[in-house]
């Protein structure tokens, strides 16, 4: 587990919980280098006095609050602390609510909280209360000079922080062209909404993790070693005129087409995170369907 990126405490009523924060985030990526397709030298950035134009190391930069034209207000992180002290190192709880009444579109980041010294009785007291009443606890913390909503939530012995986006910095989908509501207005016939909630019943099952991972990540891996073993490192891969999709403007009948899936069998739902034949057979299925063998990527030399 990487260092702590904040230490301070959970509070709520008169209760202080020592904690410390640890990233619980791993994203699988990949680092990708900036080359000059010319002679494939690498490209580098580079920060800049804009007066002098030279080169400024990161330790004689500072951040600044312009309040005028070209006039800086200079702030350390002192400043930030001294702004709200008990913001930032407070994980402050302003209420608990039920865990589904949160939506979706609102968890941000997660990360993980560990008791500090002498707070593990209180830190098993809030996780297991948590887990007893069924509620997730609503805070206001600072993170790295950025203030955040957030959940503290029990997952097993760990109690986690979510940060949330605050309701000011979801989009509203207002300018979209979106379908009207309801059936007769979108054009839905309720025949077709009966074949599909029976493809959701077929395909209903348990929520388990560990089914999920990234595959793309794998594949993306596999074309690099297979462009390595065929010597077309310093080739730019052009894009197969077969693989562009092709617009179509034929109507689409839904209900047969979910008629269609259900007959083909969707993957049994299961109860157990045990997984089924049906699902093996599915999953295989869908990763022939995106990776196709036989395409062999068309490439030129680069330029």
């Amino acid at each position: 587990m990487p260092r702590a990126l904040w230490k301070g405490a959970i509070s709520f009523g008169l209760v202080n919980i020592p904690v410390e924060v640890y990233p619980a985030e791993d994203r699988k990526s990949f680092k990708f280098s900036m080359l000059d397709k010319r002679d494939l030298a690498p490209v580098g950035y580079k920060r800049y006095n804009k007066s002098s134009g030279k080169e400024v190391p990161w330790e004689n930069i500072v951040k600044g609050y312009e309040y005028g034209k070209d006039r800086y207000v200079v702030l350390s992180d002192e400043d930030f602390r001294r702004a709200n002290v008990k913001a930032t190192q407070t994980i402050d709880i302003r209420a608990f609510v039920a865990a589904d009444e949160i939506p979706l579109e609102f968890y941000e980041t997660p990360y993980y909280l560990a008791p500090g010294t002498r707070g593990e009785k209180v830190y098993a007291l809030l996780r297991e209360t948590l887990k007893a009443t069924k509620r997730v606890a609503v805070a206001e913390v600072v993170l790295r000079s950025t203030p955040h909503l957030a959940v503290v939530v029990p997952r097993g012995k760990a109690l986690m922080l979510d940060t949330l986006r605050f309701e000011d910095e979801l989009r509203d989908p207002k300018g979209l062209e979106l379908p009207a509501e309801g059936l007769k207005a979108a054009g839905v016939t309720q025949k077709e909404v009966d074949l599909a909630r029976r493809l959701v019943d077929d395909m209903t099952e348990s929520f388990d993790a560990s089914q999920y991972h990234n595959t793309y990540h794998e594949d993306l891996m596999a074309r690099i070693e297979e462009k390595v073993k065929a010597g077309q490192t310093e080739e730019l891969t052009e894009p197969d005129k077969e693989a562009t999709p092709r617009r179509t403007a034929q109507v689409i009948d839904l209900a047969e087409l979910l008629k269609k899936s259900l007959a083909k069998g969707a993957p049994v739902a299961r109860k157990a995170p045990a997984k089924s034949a049906a699902s093996r057979a599915t999953k295989a299925a869908a990763k022939s369907t995106r990776r196709p063998a036989a395409t062999t990527p068309k490439t030129r030399k680069r330029a």
